[in-house]
Protein backbone atom coordinates (compact mmCIF):
# COMPACT_ATOMS: atom_id res chain seq x y z
CA UNK A 1 0.00 0.00 0.00
CA UNK A 2 3.19 2.23 1.11
CA UNK A 3 4.21 1.83 -2.95
CA UNK A 4 1.10 3.01 -4.41
CA UNK A 5 0.73 6.03 -1.94
CA UNK A 6 4.51 7.14 -3.23
CA UNK A 7 2.94 6.38 -6.87
CA UNK A 8 0.00 8.36 -6.28
CA UNK A 9 2.23 11.53 -4.48
CA UNK A 10 4.40 11.74 -7.75
CA UNK A 11 1.37 11.13 -9.73
CA UNK A 12 -0.33 14.58 -8.82
CA UNK A 13 3.54 16.27 -9.36
CA UNK A 14 5.40 16.26 -6.00
CA UNK A 15 8.72 14.64 -5.08
CA UNK A 16 7.59 11.80 -2.51
CA UNK A 17 11.55 12.06 -1.45
CA UNK A 18 11.23 15.99 -0.35
CA UNK A 19 11.85 15.99 3.32
CA UNK A 20 7.93 16.30 4.32
CA UNK A 21 6.75 13.77 1.71
CA UNK A 22 9.56 10.76 3.00
CA UNK A 23 7.56 9.14 5.04
CA UNK A 24 4.17 10.29 4.24
CA UNK A 25 3.42 6.88 2.20
CA UNK A 26 3.72 4.82 5.57
CA UNK A 27 1.65 6.93 7.68
CA UNK A 28 -0.98 7.24 4.50
CA UNK A 29 -0.71 3.34 4.44
CA UNK A 30 -1.72 3.40 8.02
CA UNK A 31 -4.39 6.18 7.86
CA UNK A 32 -6.68 4.19 5.66
CA UNK A 33 -5.84 0.77 7.47
CA UNK A 34 -7.22 2.34 10.77
CA UNK A 35 -9.51 4.35 8.61
CA UNK A 36 -11.15 0.92 7.37
CA UNK A 37 -10.77 -1.53 10.71
CA UNK A 38 -14.37 -2.59 10.15
CA UNK A 39 -13.54 -5.04 7.62
CA UNK A 40 -10.90 -6.90 9.65
CA UNK A 41 -13.96 -6.88 12.78
CA UNK A 42 -16.20 -9.51 13.90
CA UNK A 43 -19.31 -8.31 14.27
CA UNK A 44 -20.07 -11.15 15.76
CA UNK A 45 -17.56 -11.60 18.65
CA UNK A 46 -17.73 -8.19 19.38
CA UNK A 47 -21.55 -7.94 20.29
CA UNK A 48 -21.63 -11.87 21.75
CA UNK A 49 -20.61 -10.92 24.93
CA UNK A 50 -22.90 -7.82 25.63
CA UNK A 51 -26.47 -9.29 25.30
CA UNK A 52 -28.18 -9.73 28.04
CA UNK A 53 -32.23 -10.71 29.00
CA UNK A 54 -34.66 -8.17 30.17
CA UNK A 55 -38.39 -8.05 30.92
CA UNK A 56 -38.08 -3.89 30.00
CA UNK A 57 -40.50 -3.60 26.82
CA UNK A 58 -39.55 0.92 26.67
CA UNK A 59 -37.51 2.54 24.02
CA UNK A 60 -33.83 2.50 24.56
CA UNK A 61 -31.82 5.57 22.88
CA UNK A 62 -28.38 5.95 22.76
CA UNK A 63 -28.52 9.36 20.64
CA UNK A 64 -25.42 11.30 19.30
CA UNK A 65 -22.83 9.07 18.66
CA UNK A 66 -20.29 10.28 16.87
CA UNK A 67 -19.37 8.77 13.71
CA UNK A 68 -16.46 8.81 10.99
CA UNK A 69 -16.53 7.14 8.02
CA UNK A 70 -15.40 7.35 4.01
CA UNK A 71 -17.55 7.69 0.94
CA UNK A 72 -16.61 5.20 -1.33
CA UNK A 73 -17.44 7.14 -4.32
CA UNK A 74 -13.97 10.38 -3.71
CA UNK A 75 -12.52 8.11 -0.14
CA UNK A 76 -13.15 11.14 1.28
CA UNK A 77 -14.41 11.14 4.97
CA UNK A 78 -17.90 11.70 5.97
CA UNK A 79 -18.65 13.13 9.74
CA UNK A 80 -21.47 12.97 11.73
CA UNK A 81 -23.42 11.57 14.58
CA UNK A 82 -25.52 8.14 14.68
CA UNK A 83 -29.49 7.66 16.41
CA UNK A 84 -29.71 4.23 17.49
CA UNK A 85 -33.18 3.46 19.64
CA UNK A 86 -35.09 -0.55 19.84
CA UNK A 87 -37.45 -1.51 21.58
CA UNK A 88 -36.37 -5.06 23.57
CA UNK A 89 -38.40 -8.08 23.60
CA UNK A 90 -36.58 -10.09 25.52
CA UNK A 91 -32.84 -9.00 25.15
CA UNK A 92 -30.62 -6.11 25.51
CA UNK A 93 -27.59 -5.40 24.34
CA UNK A 94 -24.94 -3.72 26.21
CA UNK A 95 -24.71 0.22 25.83
CA UNK A 96 -20.88 0.21 24.21
CA UNK A 97 -21.75 -2.41 21.75
CA UNK A 98 -24.17 -0.27 20.33
CA UNK A 99 -21.41 2.34 20.01
CA UNK A 100 -19.12 -0.48 18.39
CA UNK A 101 -21.75 -1.57 15.69
CA UNK A 102 -21.88 2.01 14.73
CA UNK A 103 -17.88 1.56 14.16
CA UNK A 104 -17.67 -1.29 12.73
CA UNK A 105 -19.53 -0.58 9.90
CA UNK A 106 -18.54 3.44 9.50
CA UNK A 107 -14.97 2.24 9.38
CA UNK A 108 -15.46 0.68 5.83
CA UNK A 109 -15.76 2.44 2.82
CA UNK A 110 -19.48 3.55 2.59
CA UNK A 111 -22.42 5.29 1.90
CA UNK A 112 -24.37 6.46 4.54
CA UNK A 113 -27.72 5.05 3.04
CA UNK A 114 -26.48 1.71 3.30
CA UNK A 115 -24.51 2.00 7.15
CA UNK A 116 -27.94 3.46 8.17
CA UNK A 117 -29.40 0.14 7.08
CA UNK A 118 -26.60 -2.17 8.12
CA UNK A 119 -26.45 -0.87 11.97
CA UNK A 120 -30.39 -1.38 11.86
CA UNK A 121 -30.26 -4.55 10.69
CA UNK A 122 -27.23 -5.35 13.52
CA UNK A 123 -29.53 -4.39 16.58
CA UNK A 124 -32.48 -6.69 15.15
CA UNK A 125 -30.56 -9.35 14.44
CA UNK A 126 -29.00 -9.66 18.17
CA UNK A 127 -31.64 -8.24 20.03
CA UNK A 128 -34.82 -10.08 18.31
CA UNK A 129 -36.35 -6.23 19.06
CA UNK A 130 -39.86 -5.62 18.95
CA UNK A 131 -38.72 -2.31 16.72
CA UNK A 132 -35.42 -0.74 15.66
CA UNK A 133 -34.61 3.11 14.31
CA UNK A 134 -31.63 4.57 13.32
CA UNK A 135 -30.85 8.09 12.52
CA UNK A 136 -28.20 9.28 11.00
CA UNK A 137 -26.80 13.11 10.13
CA UNK A 138 -23.54 13.52 8.74
CA UNK A 139 -21.48 16.30 6.68
CA UNK A 140 -19.62 14.68 3.38
CA UNK A 141 -16.35 16.34 2.58
CA UNK A 142 -16.76 15.23 -0.95
CA UNK A 143 -19.93 17.68 -1.02
CA UNK A 144 -18.17 20.40 1.01
CA UNK A 145 -15.18 20.42 0.09
CA UNK A 146 -15.02 19.58 -3.77
CA UNK A 147 -18.09 19.30 -6.39
CA UNK A 148 -20.44 21.81 -5.36
CA UNK A 149 -18.80 23.04 -1.71
CA UNK A 150 -21.92 23.50 0.17
CA UNK A 151 -19.89 24.45 3.58
CA UNK A 152 -23.12 23.72 5.70
CA UNK A 153 -24.72 20.41 4.10
CA UNK A 154 -25.68 18.05 6.04
CA UNK A 155 -27.21 14.72 4.99
CA UNK A 156 -29.77 12.99 7.02
CA UNK A 157 -30.81 9.13 6.61
CA UNK A 158 -33.23 7.06 8.82
CA UNK A 159 -34.17 3.51 8.45
CA UNK A 160 -36.85 1.97 10.90
CA UNK A 161 -38.06 -1.37 11.69
CA UNK A 162 -41.04 -3.46 13.27
CA UNK A 163 -42.91 -1.07 15.93
CA UNK A 164 -40.56 2.25 14.72
CA UNK A 165 -41.93 1.88 10.70
CA UNK A 166 -45.17 0.74 11.83
CA UNK A 167 -46.77 2.85 14.68
CA UNK A 168 -46.66 6.48 13.99
CA UNK A 169 -46.47 7.12 17.78
CA UNK A 170 -43.55 5.40 18.26
CA UNK A 171 -41.42 7.01 15.21
CA UNK A 172 -42.99 10.23 16.76
CA UNK A 173 -41.78 9.81 20.12
CA UNK A 174 -38.55 8.66 18.30
CA UNK A 175 -37.50 11.64 15.90
CA UNK A 176 -38.71 13.77 19.64
CA UNK A 177 -36.34 12.62 21.56
CA UNK A 178 -33.43 13.01 18.85
CA UNK A 179 -34.04 16.62 18.56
Amino acid sequence: MEEYFRQLIESIGEDSNRQGLRDTPKRAAEALRFLTQGYGQDIDEIVRSGVFDTDTKQMILVKDIELYSLCEHHLLPFIGKCHVAYIPDGKVVGLSKVARIVDVFARRLQIQERLTKQIADAIMKYTDAAGVAVVIEAQHLCMTMRGVQKQNSIMTTSYMLGEFQDDPSTRAEFLSLIK
